[in-house]
């Protein structure tokens, strides 16, 4: 990564900030290269399914290049669990896009763990005209055809998942609870850092991001 790159990416961050309807970060993050990101374990690689229902491995939407990956499911209502997650990958498209050269080195993945529910079509829906709009930076909005081939890709990740019971007006329902994680990978494929919601902030995933692209090959 070239220090004119590394400069164009801190400078839009920046510049993006007023522009974010996201609450503000309480501490200072530090410069990217300033400190390591080590690395936590393999993504896991299972079965899932695309908009247009077709089969793939997950491994082919996680590596070759820096990978931000968010667990979801289209019927979250909590404000800072899947809603807060998609704001922050919008926010980060913009300074992305803005920052010459650095959108073809990363890409999105939204993956559903509620295959009852989110159908291909259904992702398709959740994921409107961010699936047509600029294709210079990858988004990519998956679900997986069942629960068995959900579950090694929620186990592997560590992302815990529980029904709970709810009831209003004399009607019972089973809700997804979840807590937020979305997962920074790496381009060989391994996870570099994981974000809850405390963390998960644009200026935060820009200089990880950035602090990945000054690592030596």
């Amino acid at each position: 990564m070239t220090a004119a790159l590394l400069s164009l990416l801190v400078q839009h961050v920046a510049a993006h900030e007023k522009h974010a309807p996201l609450p503000p970060l309480d501490y200072t993050p530090p410069a990217p290269g300033t400190y390591k990101l080590h690395r936590i374990m393999p993504a896991p690689d299972g079965r899932v399914v695309d908009v247009t229902g077709r089969l793939r491995r997950l491994e082919h939407y996680t590596r070759g290049k820096i990978t931000l990956l968010g667990f979801i499911y289209t019927t979250c209502a909590d404000p800072e669990g899947c809603p807060l997650a998609y704001r922050v990958f919008d926010s980060l498209k913009a300074r992305i896009l803005d920052t010459p050269g650095l959108a073809p080195k990363v890409r999105f993945v939204t993956l559903s763990f509620d295959p009852a529910r989110d159908t291909p079509s259904a992702m398709a829906r959740y994921a409107g005209s961010r699936l047509h709009e600029d294709r210079r930076l990858e988004w990519y909005f998956l679900t997986t055809r069942s629960q068995s081939d959900l579950l090694p890709l929620v186990d592997g990740f560590g992302q815990d998942v529980r029904y709970v019971t709810a009831g209003a007006g004399g009607k019972v329902t089973r809700e997804l609870s979840h807590v937020l994680k979305v997962f920074l990978i790496d381009p060989a494929g391994d996870i570099r850092e994981i974000y809850t919601s405390t963390f998960l902030h644009p200026q935060v995933v820009m200089n990880d991001i950035a602090t990945l692209l000054l690592e030596k090959p």
